[in-house]
C-alpha cells in the first residue's frame, strides 16, 4: 500500500471523525492539532478508525504523529 492510497484512506477517517474539515486543505504537512484541530479524545478515535480501517495496530508507547504524513508512514510502516 502507497504513502497516497493511505492519505486517501486516511481522509476517509478524518471525514468522520472530524465532519467540518475541509479535507481540500488536508496534506501530508497538515498538523493535526494545530491545523486540524484534534485533541487528545479525537486521537484515541482517530487511532481506532486507522486501526480499523487499515487493519493495523499501533504499538503502545510510541511517540504521537505530529501530522497527517507521520501518520501515514506509520501506516505503510506497519502494512509492511
Amino acid at each position: 500500500m502507497t504513502r497516497e492510497e493511505v492519505f486517501g484512506g486516511l481522509k476517509e477517517v478524518i471525514a468522520i471523525i472530524r465532519p467540518h474539515t475541509d479535507l481540500a486543505k488536508v496534506s501530508f504537512d497538515s498538523q493535526l492539532v494545530r491545523d486540524l484541530g484534534i485533541d487528545s479524545l479525537t486521537m484515541m478515535l482517530l487511532a481506532l478508525a486507522a486501526e480499523e480501517k487499515f487493519a493495523v495496530r499501533f504499538p503502545d508507547g510510541q511517540p504521537l504523529p505530529k501530522t497527517v504524513g507521520e501518520v501515514c508512514d506509520a501506516i505503510v510502516a506497519l502494512k509492511g
